[in-house]
């Protein structure tokens, strides 16, 4: 048996319910079908689950390059911020990083 001695980095910020749903989901092959049974919803609502648990994996990769950025994304897949306020957030974001870029490049010049 192997132990896991340190969490992969995808994992550390998944939640609870997050965890208990990999395990299902492995437990049963993978079916979402079978999933759908287990949690009394349709294949739909389990299926928009999966896509949002593989958007945080995601995102955790991506989280060293631009933590701001993914956390924002996180937020909003959670639906603890709506999208459009989070796509806002993260373009003024990237306009400061870039005005900030653009600056240094000048003053690198002088």
């Amino acid at each position: 048996m192997v132990a896991i001695e340190v969490v992969p980095a995808w994992m550390r910020d998944l939640e609870e319910e997050d965890v208990t749903f990999i395990k299902r989901f492995l437990l049963a092959s993978g079916s979402l079908k079978e999933i759908a049974r287990q949690y009394g919803v349709t294949y739909p609502t389990v299926r928009l689950r999966l896509d949002r648990l593989i958007q945080k994996v995601r995102m955790a990769e991506d989280f060293s390059e631009e933590p701001y950025v993914a956390l924002i994304k996180r937020l909003a897949l959670d639906e603890k911020l709506d999208f459009e306020t989070a796509k806002l957030l993260i373009k003024v974001y990237r306009n400061q990083q870039n005005r900030q870029k653009e600056e240094e490049k000048h003053g690198d010049c002088n």
